[in-house]
């Protein structure tokens, strides 16, 4: 029986089947029940597996605005996910997003210790490392310990070499040289940690944020360089299992070029933010005088009910999540 969460054993198959299917799985970040649910809905409606995954700024969010604490909202989310992901007919990983070091110790670490805690399934079918703001020897020394501890734990970890440019949860980075990994890094890479047991988000003019189509500088031809270089080296095809970060204003031949390359996984927030905004905006200006109490009028209970407007931001979002997997052609592919 396929769980509609992944099993360790089962998110290693999704990985296997991407890659070897030339697809990849929309990671879709989500702050709330309701985006959450929008993610798995846009999921069922393409037939496709997928993941989705909570920032630290998400979880923290998720924990309550007086809370505050990271490790509370995502293990909150991930029991909610359990319940719910049981009324979808398809098979969903979860995964944190970025966690730099300042924050290794009040997010992954201790969301890693859970997991080998209560032993079993982990709590988290992966979480991502990001010693980007580091120099590499840094990096890949936390990168050794902290695989270490998720390979016990039967966690897959994601990390990161190369600088994704833009701004995501408060952190930025210039767009530069430095966004583009080298075929030494990734050799380094490889010595360092082997080639098991993890995702590597290799940078090739990755931007966060919001940019037209064309503004994005992406070179794809760098993954073919580091998976030729690593595979040359260990005698393997496409060693590494890639992820896509930054893909806003993407162009869709981009993104297929670095599906051929070994993106097995790739980031969707933006986008998916104002698909499920915007008809909330749309409602607010529709119903002006019914969500607010106007010139001592009593306003209109139907439309100022969160439900009114949550109920189209859930659909809206679900078409974006739904799109994406016919963008990274894993629509039709669930394993279930």
């Amino acid at each position: 029986m396929i769980m509609p969460i992944a099993t360790p054993e089962v998110y290693a198959e999704m990985l296997k089947r991407a890659k070897e299917g030339g697809f990849a799985y929309p990671a879709i970040n989500v702050t709330s029940s309701q985006t959450l649910n929008a993610a798995l809905r846009g999921f069922a409606e393409a037939e496709s597996d997928g993941i989705v995954q909570v920032s630290t700024g998400g979880a923290e969010f998720l924990s309550g605005a007086s809370v505050k604490d990271m490790v509370t909202g995502a293990v909150a989310l991930a029991a909610y996910a359990r319940e719910v992901a049981k009324k979808y007919p398809v098979t969903v990983a979860l995964h944190t997003d970025h966690c730099p070091k300042d924050k290794l110790d009040g997010f992954m670490r201790p969301l890693i210790d859970l997991s080998l805690e209560k032993g079993g399934d982990p709590i988290f079918q992966s979480h991502m490392w990001d010693g980007s703001a580091v120099p590499l020897e840094e990096n890949l020394e936390i990168a050794k310990e902290l695989l270490d501890k998720c390979r016990r734990a039967n966690i897959v970890m994601e990390m990161e070499i190369g600088v994704v440019g833009g701004e995501e949860d408060g952190v930025a980075n210039e767009i530069n040289e430095k966004l583009y990994t080298t075929a030494d890094d990734a050799l380094a890479t490889a010595e360092a940690v082997g080639l098991e047991g993890y995702m590597l988000a290799a940078t090739f003019g990755n931007v966060h944020g919001v940019y037209k189509p064309g503004h994005v500088k992406l070179r794809p031809s760098v993954l073919k360089d580091i998976q030729d270089a690593v595979g040359a080296k260990y005698g393997v095809d496409k060693p590494f299992n890639l992820v896509f970060h930054g893909g806003s204003g993407s162009l869709l031949s981009e993104i297929h070029e670095a599906i051929s390359y070994g993106v097995v996984k790739m980031n969707i927030d933006t986008d998916t933010q104002y698909a499920f905004t915007r008809p909330i905006a749309d409602h607010m200006f529709k119903n002006y005088d019914g969500v607010l109490k106007v010139d001592n009028e009593v306003g209109n209970k139907k439309v100022y009910d969160p439900r009114s407007y949550g109920k189209s931001a859930e659909v809206a979002m679900a078409a974006r999540v739904a799109e994406a997997c016919a963008h990274l052609k894993s629509t039709g592919t669930k394993i279930s």
